[in-house]
């Protein structure tokens, strides 16, 4: 089976595959120090809530391993330094800070450690992470599986596969696991501007995968549900609120108010590091607004007028209302949400 190498850790060095350049070059970067770690996240070198979590962590460590301080207190000082220009990255997908939460966790429980051996502690629960995320996804696709039949044709949003985590995929994962399992998935795949993160990457990891696959524009989908040809839909997520809101790629709320009117099964599937129960609901999440080139060009072609006014959220917010079920490692959580959430994350 195909397989994508979004993020690594080899020699004490972190690879990410260059996504900005997909699906015309596949190049791998090699990064040796925690800021150029922030850069590739920044600039969506890698993106995708699980992958920005895991780049996150193993920037830690990154920075860990070059900290030459003689006691815990300024080995510490200079973590938080770390962490705290990883943090000022993407304001949105919570994965990033829950990684961060994490490494500095490891780092006070393993303050009497000599400071080599909390640098290699560091390091191992960054490679930790990335293999946890491997495994849930694998798990969120065995459970999501279940809601798909032989035959159907699943419409999906962004990029939710492979590359948008440490392997194998959420939302993707789960059509993945269903092809594993025999059943014969057709995927809808929208463009996703303004970056296209559909049909630059969606559309050419389903293929490396053998999956039946058709391209659409984003303006199209209403038809395709209305001329009954879209079974379901399945997306990711960025950050889910304690209720269940979903903040996800720009373009997906439109794509579950469809879903409802054509009462259409409208599935979000993502790890537990991507719910956040300390905001109440989406109106408490960040939305990040980004370069407004990426609306006006592609690449270096400009598509607009110059010095027109662009409004560029990177996300949008979907109630929970529109949404039929959350899938997980965990399980299948459905309306009302609170109480099923709550309970995955403090267990």
């Amino acid at each position: 089976m195909f397989t994508v190498k979004t993020i690594e850790w080899k020699d004490d060095k972190v690879i990410m595959l260059d996504q900005r350049l997909l699906p015309e070059e596949e190049v791998y970067n090699t990064y040796d120090d925690y800021l150029s770690v922030a850069k590739a996240i920044e600039n969506m070198t890698i993106r995708g809530a699980p992958a920005i979590g895991v780049a996150a962590a193993m920037g830690v460590a990154l920075g860990a391993l070059g900290i030459s301080s003689k006691t815990f207190e300024d080995f510490y000082k200079k973590i938080e330094a770390v962490c705290e220009r990883l943090a000022k990255t993407r304001p949105t997908a919570v994965n990033l800070f829950w990684a961060l939460d994490r490494m500095k966790k490891v780092t006070l429980e393993n303050k009497n450690l000599p400071i080599p051996k909390l640098q290699q502690r560091l390091k191992e629960e960054a490679i930790k992470i990335y293999h946890e995320d491997i495994e849930a996804n694998r798990m969120m696709g065995r459970n999501g599986a279940k809601l798909l039949k032989d035959g159907m044709t699943v419409l999906t949003h962004c990029n939710a596969g492979a590359l948008c985590a440490a392997g194998f995929g959420t939302a993707l994962g789960v059509i993945y696991t269903a092809g594993e399992e025999g059943k014969r998935i057709h995927v809808v795949v929208d463009e996703t501007r303004p970056v296209l993160q559909g049909s630059r990457l969606t559309a050419w990891e389903l293929q490396k995968h053998g999956i039946e696959v058709t391209l659409i524009c984003d303006n199209m989908a209403g038809t395709l549900m209305q001329q009954k040809k879209v079974d379901c839909v399945i997306v990711g997520a960025d950050r889910i609120a304690a209720n269940g809101d979903v903040v996800n790629k720009i373009g997906t709320y439109p794509l579950a108010v469809l879903a409802k009117h054509h009462n259409i099964p409208f599935y979000v599937a993502a790890p537990l590091s991507t719910i956040d129960i300390n905001v109440v609901n989406a109106i408490e999440i960040p939305i990040e607004e980004r370069n407004p080139k990426e609306v006006t060009h592609i690449k270096d072609q400009a598509i607009a007028p110059s010095h027109i006014k662009v409004f560029n959220p990177a996300f949008d917010r979907t109630p929970n209302a529109l949404v039929s079920t959350i899938i997980t490692e965990k399980g299948l959580a459905q309306s009302p949400f609170e109480n099923t959430l709550k309970s995955w994350k403090t267990v």
